[in-house]
C-alpha cells in the first residue's frame, strides 16, 4: 500500500502529520509513505530527521502586504501542479493526505483529478482556504472542532481530534529525567513559555522586558523558548542571565518540557491546543492576531468557556502577561481544575482514527 502524505509549512501542519505517519508504519509495516512539502521550509528537515522520505515542491503562498514576491505564485504553482503530477505519476498512491498548508494543495488536487481518494485534515477551528478548496471532492474530512459543516460538506466530516506525538502522554512520570535535562531545581514551580515552532516575538518581548519581576520571583524558573530565528536578539538580554531562566532556540524535548511545566505560556495554535489538552497543562494562551479571521482566538477560547485555560489578548501582553501568569501559578487550586477540565477535552486516539480512515480509503 502507498501513501502520500502532504503539507507543511509549520509544526502544526508537520507533527500531526508525522504523528499518523508513525501510527500507520505501526499498523503495517507494507505501508510505503511519502510526504510532499514546499522547498526551503522547515518540513525538509524534521519529516527526514524521522525516517521518512520528502520531496518539495517550489509552491509558495500569498504575502498578505504588498510585495514584489505575489508576481512569483502564479508560476510557482503552475511548476508545483507539473511537478506533484510526475510525483502521483511514478508513486502511484492509493490514498493521498493533506494536512494543510499551501504545500498540500498541488498534490491533493491532482490527485482529486486522477479520482484517487483523498483525506483532508483541519487542525483549526476555522478552515484554511486549502482546505476549504479541496473539500468538495475529497473523500474524507477530519476535523478537531464540532460544528465545521460551516466550512466543509456535512456527510464527509469526522470529528476526529488532532493527532500529537505519543511521547507526550504521561507526562508525570518524566519529571525527574525532566529535572535533569534541562538543569532545573527539585522543587521548585517551572513556567514554560514558546511561541510554537518558529517563536513568537510578543511573547519574547514580554520575557526580555520582565526582567525585574521575574529576578523578583526567583523562586520560580522559567524555561523560554524564543525560536531559532530570534535567538540572538535575546540570549544577551537581561533576563536570559538570570539564573532561574533558561533560554533555548528550540526544545527538542517536548515531552520533557511539559513534564517540568506546572503552567504554560503560548500561542494558540491548534498543535498546541492539542497538545495542552494531552498533557493536562493549565495554560495562558495569547493567540496570534497575524492568521486567518483571528482563528488563534476562537481555538483559545473554546479552551476558555470551559474553564481549561486562560487567554491574555496579544496587544495586552508586554504589560500585562508575565505578572499575570504569576498570579496564575501561584494559584495551586486553580491550576488543578484547569487541568481536570483539560483531560476531559483530551483525544489521545486522533492519530490512530485518521490512520484508519486513510487504510479505509486505500481499500
Amino acid at each position: 500500500m502507498r501513501v502520500i502524505i502532504s503539507g507543511g509549512g509549520t509544526g502544526g501542519h508537520i507533527f500531526p502529520a508525522l504523528a499518523v505517519a508513525k501510527t500507520l508504519k505501526a499498523k503495517s509495516a507494507n505501508i510505503e509513505i511519502l510526504f510532499v512539502g514546499a522547498q526551503g521550509r522547515m518540513e525538509m528537515d524534521k519529516v527526514p530527521a524521522h525516517g521518512f522520505e520528502i520531496i518539495g515542491l517550489p509552491v509558495a503562498g500569498v504575502q498578505r502586504k504588498l510585495s514584489f514576491s505575489n508576481l512569483k505564485v502564479p508560476f510557482l504553482l503552475t511548476r508545483s501542479l507539473l511537478q506533484a503530477s510526475k510525483i502521483i505519476t511514478d508513486f502511484q498512491p492509493d490514498v493521498v493526505a493533506g494536512f494543510g498548508g499551501y504545500a498540500s494543495a498541488p498534490v491533493m488536487y491532482m490527485a482529486q483529478k486522477r479520482g484517487i481518494p483523498t483525506l483532508i485534515q483541519e487542525q483549526n477551528s476555522y478552515a484554511g482556504w486549502t482546505n476549504k478548496l479541496l473539500a468538495k471532492r475529497a473523500d474524507a474530512i477530519c476535523v478537531a472542532y464540532p460544528k465545521m459543516e460551516k466550512f466543509f460538506p456535512k456527510e464527509h466530516i469526522q470529528l476526529t481530534g488532532n493527532p500529537v506525538r505519543t511521547d507526550l502522554q504521561d507526562p508525570d512520570h518524566r519529571r525527574q529525567e525532566a529535572i535533569a535535562h534541562f538543569g532545573r531545581e527539585q522543587n521548585k514551580k517551572t513556567l514554560l513559555l514558546f511561541g510554537g515552532s518558529l517563536g513568537a516575538k510578543t511573547l519574547n518581548e514580554a520575557m526580555k522586558n520582565a526582567e525585574d519581576l521575574i529576578a523578583r520571583h526567583a523562586d520560580y524558573d522559567f524555561i523560554w523558548q524564543c525560536g531559532k530565528y530570534h535567538y540572538d536578539d535575546y540570549n544577551k538580554c537581561g533576563t536570559a542571565q538570570l539564573h532561574n531562566v533558561t533560554l533555548l532556540p528550540f526544545i527538542d524535548r517536548m515531552d520533557l518540557a511539559y513534564s517540568l511545566a506546572d503552567l504554560v505560556i503560548c500561542r494558540a495554535g491548534a498543535l498546541t491546543i492539542s497538545e495542552l489538552t494531552l498533557v493536562a497543562r493549565p495554560a495562558v494562551l495569547v493567540p496570534s492576531p497575524n492568521v486567518a479571521e483571528d482563528h488563534q482566538t476562537l481555538n483559545a477560547q473554546a479552551l476558555v468557556d470551559r474553564d481549561a485555560a486562560w487567554m491574555i489578548k496579544d496587544i495586552d501582553a508586554n504589560d500585562q502577561l508575565i505578572s499575570f501568569a504569576l498570579e496564575c501559578v501561584e494559584n495551586t487550586e486553580q491550576l488543578a481544575e484547569k487541568s481536570a477540565q483539560l483531560k476531559q477535552l483530551a483525544r489521545p486516539e486522533a492519530a490512530d482514527v485518521i490512520a484508519q480512515k486513510i487504510l479505509q480509503l486505500a481499500g
